[in-house]
């Protein structure tokens, strides 16, 4: 039976669609407002739906072209005539924009010519995110990044035009297989160095997949395709050529063209920040994580995340690292290996940082020196053992529960140790003190989670462990008794069970709990020294170690609804 909290999160997505459908402007902000306490939850879930419209919008060739009818442009079928421009044949379309191979009569050269799909009817976001493309396409000058020649009006209808590209796409090249290492290495080359010189210029490509990598009859790639551009910064070039400021605030934002919790690119390439909406800032990085994936998929034949919805692929990419490229291909080699794994980090500082440093190891291959992806030093190997992983975020919704859990395990602990001190034997006490109120408070902790919101894999994987701990901990008294052993003889066992549950967060979750597992596993030792006090000891130890994490992640949750 689904919660009132899933009821409620599927009545808020229906109302969002409909209102979508209907042209109607959706204002996620308000509805956050609203629901405070849902706002990672909408976030998540209204991007979600946002990239599986995206992605059934198809991404397919169109039909040739097959009418001469001036009319029939803004339902996508092209007349033989545009201005200065003859459409000879469509090339392909996508959500937004229709391809077309033409020959301008002034100049006689063939170009390729993109105009908006649904012409007139267009919206000013839709028209803006066009003009960012061509200005994208205009702002950046390098030879592997295909050029925009004219950007311009012809009764009303927005397009631009680029050099033409004879030749095929990587996406068409991949679906005959992988390639070598030595052709994958400088096929890609020239496409980081591209890409390096494009955020040098203060753009991020934002939807770098095979399919927009075109490569000519000579064999070199070209970068295509900056529709999902975003500007780090706005140079006087590209003003000219966006929309007005007020057009673009009763649209959206005015730097990126996109709504907060908008998921922008294809998934099997997109990276984690992208995936996330916008939990995560998206810039040079991401680009580095979508050339990773572009690698992979050069190396393997697929790409690293595949699965059979959108939606899927986009938790696959949130919550699980890909496979090792040589467990897919055992003849990928490992230097190639190690670079795009580099690229594939989740935390986006883990990745090369930039395009460039990425190129650099692309060309110390190709020359067979050593790569820096092999290299590191210990302040590095330091910074990653205590970093949080990208499941980290699950944190913030166990921040007020694990405040809780500090008192009652405490609570518990006292009440132990002064039955102790008061010299009860019997084992019947200290039964019902842990296995009735550590049971019950731990299928409390789990009620109340799941009233709080969606749970997300992670966390169930974490509640195992937990849960296993528990019934260590109780089972404990079990043993004593069948070992005719005293009451609580085995009890600094407990510390070495509480590290081993925070040695296990700190691989899933952050680094940081590596010192929680260390201070318990020494307060086994403790415990042992200290017999008489060893369970409040224990008692207070945990609860610290579950109180100041519980304290960080609880006023994290709260800076992320208000902001």
């Amino acid at each position: 039976m689904p919660t009132d909290t899933d009821a409620l999160l599927a009545d808020l997505l229906e109302k969002l669609t409909d209102r979508q459908r209907r042209g109607e402007r959706v204002d996620l902000a308000e509805e956050i407002r609203l629901h405070p306490d849902l706002a990672s939850e909408i976030r998540e879930l209204w991007a979600t739906v946002q990239i599986a419209d995206e992605f059934a919008s198809g991404d397919a060739l169109g039909d040739p072209l097959g009418s001469d009818d001036p009319a029939e442009l803004s339902s996508g079928v092209a007349p033989r005539w545009f201005g200065d421009y003859e459409l000879l044949e469509e090339l392909g379309r996508g959500g937004m924009g229709v391809v077309y191979r033409a020959r301008q009569l002034s100049l006689g050269r063939v170009v390729a010519l993109k105009l908006i799909l649904r012409g007139e009817f267009a919206s000013a976001a839709e028209i803006g995110r066009f003009r960012v493309e061509a200005a994208a396409g205009a702002q950046v000058e390098h030879p592997h990044i295909v050029p925009v020649y004219e950007v311009g009006e012809v009764d009303g209808q927005p397009f631009f035009t680029m050099k033409y590209i004879a030749g095929t796409t990587l996406s068409r090249k991949l679906a005959e297989g992988p390639l070598s290492a030595r052709d994958t290495a400088e096929l890609m080359l020239p496409v980081c160095l591209a890409i390096a010189d494009a955020h040098q210029r203060g753009v991020v490509h934002r939807d770098l997949k095979p399919s927009n990598i075109l490569i000519d009859q000579q064999g070199q790639p070209h970068v295509s395709d900056f529709g999902l551009a975003k500007r780090l910064n706005l140079p006087t070039t590209m003003r000219e050529v966006t929309p007005s400021l007020e057009e673009l605030k009763r649209e959206g934002d005015s730097r990126s063209l996109t709504h907060t919790g908008d998921i922008l690119g294809t998934p099997s390439y997109i990276s984690p920040e992208q995936a996330a909406g916008n939990r995560g800032e998206v810039g040079p990085a991401s680009d580095v994580y979508s050339l990773g994936a572009i690698l992979y998929q050069c190396l393997t034949g697929r790409p690293p995340f595949q699965a059979a919805s959108p939606v899927d692929v986009l938790l696959m990419v949130l919550d699980q690292d890909p496979l090792l490229p040589r467990v897919v291909n055992p003849r990928a080699d490992p230097d190639l290996e190690m670079i795009t794994l580099k690229c594939l980090q989740k935390p986006p500082d883990l990745r090369y940082v930039s395009a460039a440093a990425l190129a650099d190891d692309l060309r110390a291959f190709l020359a067979s020196e050593p790569i820096a992806a092999r290299s590191t030093n210990i302040g590095q190997l330091f910074s990653r053992l205590l970093r949080e992983t990208h499941h980290a975020a699950v944190l913030e919704n166990w921040g007020l529960l694990w405040m809780w859990h500090s008192l009652v395990l405490l609570v518990l602990c006292v009440i132990t140790n002064v039955l102790k001190l008061n010299a009860v034997t019997s084992f019947k006490p200290y039964l019902s003190v842990w296995i009735i109120g550590l049971g019950t408070w731990a299928a409390a902790f789990w009620a109340l989670r799941r009233r709080a919101g969606l749970i997300t894999f992670v966390e169930r994987q974490i509640a195992h462990i937990w849960a296993g701990s528990v019934i260590c901990s109780c089972m404990l008294f079990l043993i004593e008794i069948q070992l005719k052993l005293e009451v609580l003889q085995l009890s600094p066992v407990l510390g070495l069970i509480s590290g081993m549950v925070f040695l296990c967060k700190a691989g899933i979750l952050t680094g940081a709990f590596y010192v929680q597992a260390l201070a318990l596993f020494l307060t086994a030792i403790v415990m042992a020294a200290f017999p008489d006090y060893g369970i409040s000891i224990f008692g207070l130890v945990s609860a610290i170690c579950f109180f100041v994490p519980g304290l960080k992640y609880y006023r994290q949750r709260r800076v992320g609804q208000t902001a």
